[in-house]
């Protein structure tokens, strides 16, 4: 795939394609900075889905109509793409899903019970999502295995040494997140893989927080699996992948029954699908997936690259502007970040800190961002969380350090 080359971003143009962003919030412009929860889809995708709806609507692979052929090959001309988008080897490694948390429990819960058996051990960090520490607790209790936990250091990077101490023959899973959805942290997932496969376990990567920053390449990395969110990546809610190897993924039991999963069915035996089916059973959400298509080329239209260059200069605009300002702490600031920045105010919560922004238009996220050890791990309940997307500016930021100035002024 061909990436273009560097260039410095036209804000306005790209401001335009998001209908959401020109709207007043409490009386104010909307400053838009909840994009790690969450960011905003560009007219192309919208009208996808308009258009499939309007036009496309049929249920798909089993008929043989118009309509479902047409949108059959819509559906899977988004594989076809998300294939290209991190260099899969096979189409068919290609698993769609409702997103992240789907994905990984898909991979937990088929291959957890598969292959992991009591007294293994199944390795996360300190800095995981719930969505990458609960379903490994739950085939853990199921198989009688153990989560062992890489600690972080203080600005928010992995101890590889500690890291390499946890691994031994009885790992048999490593579950890491490619970039913190709190801290913003960029994980050394290369060396992490690396280490775990000298000791014979699998990865699964959670890239809810990468796939619209980083580059991901799944056969360089040697990723076992790679999880996407779609609504992460200025695509629809409700829909993601799992990228797993071939080989794993065959020998992988389904995650659920029912139609489409299956070859034949009697009341005695059921022969199930090829891949990718075999993990796709019943109607999927048709309509998101081949508007996700869209979303891919959008990010592939702008390049990686020109995105994660303006967000980096926004994240350093941001953490030095939110610094200066009195009784405001940042927590994280790691090396290497995606655009996520956390920060607490001494002596007022969280929560009224976001309450108050709002009141000026400017939405941020509060609380403990479903990542609660890690809270506990810097002895805080909650942060406030501002994260920044490509249609971001410095000027929204100035507004974001405006506001946390009166905040301080007006409570001190």
């Amino acid at each position: 795939m061909n990436t273009p080359a560097a260039i410095e971003l036209n804000l306005e143009k790209i401001r335009k394609q998001f209908p959401v962003l020109h709207q007043q919030v409490n009386g104010n412009p909307l400053v838009y900075l909840d994009n790690a929860a969450t960011n905003q889809k560009p007219k192309r995708v919208i009208d996808a889905l308009t258009r499939y709806y309007e036009h496309d609507n049929a249920n798909i692979h089993r008929g043989i109509h118009t309509l479902a052929e047409r949108a059959t090959k819509a559906y899977e001309e988004t594989r076809h793409t998300m294939q290209r988008f991190i260099n899969a080897k096979h189409v068919e490694e290609i698993i769609f899903t409702r997103g992240v948390t789907e994905s990984i429990n898909l991979g937990s819960s088929s291959y957890g019970r598969a292959f992991v058996k009591a007294g293994d051990e199944i390795i996360i960090s300190g800095m995981e999502h719930h969505s990458n520490i609960v379903p490994w607790q739950l085939i853990c209790e199921e198989k009688g295995a153990i989560i062992k936990v890489i600690p972080l250091s203080e600005v928010g990077e992995l101890d590889l040494d500690a890291y390499q101490k946890l691994l031994s023959g009885k790992t048999k899973v490593v579950a890491v997140n490619h970039a913190s959805n709190s801290l913003g942290s960029i994980n050394p997932i290369k060396e992490i893989i690396d280490l775990a496969h000298q000791v014979g376990a699998v990865v699964l990567i959670d890239g809810a927080q990468s796939s619209a920053h980083l580059p991901i390449d799944v056969q360089a990395l040697d990723c076992d699996f790679y999880c996407i969110s779609s609504h992460k990546m200025y695509g629809p809610t409700g829909t993601g992948i799992l990228y797993g190897k071939k080989e794993l993924l065959e020998k992988m039991p389904p995650y659920m029954g029912g139609g489409e999963m299956i070859k034949d069915v009697t009341f005695e035996k059921t022969t199930y699908n090829d891949l990718p089916y075999k993990f796709e059973a019943g109607t999927p959400n048709i309509a998101d997936v081949v508007a996700l298509n869209e979303a891919i080329l959008f990010i592939n239209e702008l390049g990686k690259e020109n995105i994660a260059n303006h967000e980096a200069e926004l994240l350093s605009y941001a953490a030095k502007k939110l610094s200066s300002i009195p009784s405001v702490r940042l927590i994280g600031t790691a090396r290497e970040k995606v655009s996520v920045q956390l920060f607490v105010i001494d002596g007022i919560h969280h929560f009224d800190i976001g309450q108050m922004l709002d009141t000026r238009g400017i939405a941020v996220r509060t609380g403990h961002h479903c990542t609660q050890p890690l809270m506990e791990r810097y002895g805080i309940e909650g942060t406030v969380r501002a994260s920044f997307s490509v249609y971001n500016t410095k000027e929204e930021i100035d507004l974001l350090a405006e506001g946390v100035e009166r905040i301080v002024k007006f409570l001190k």
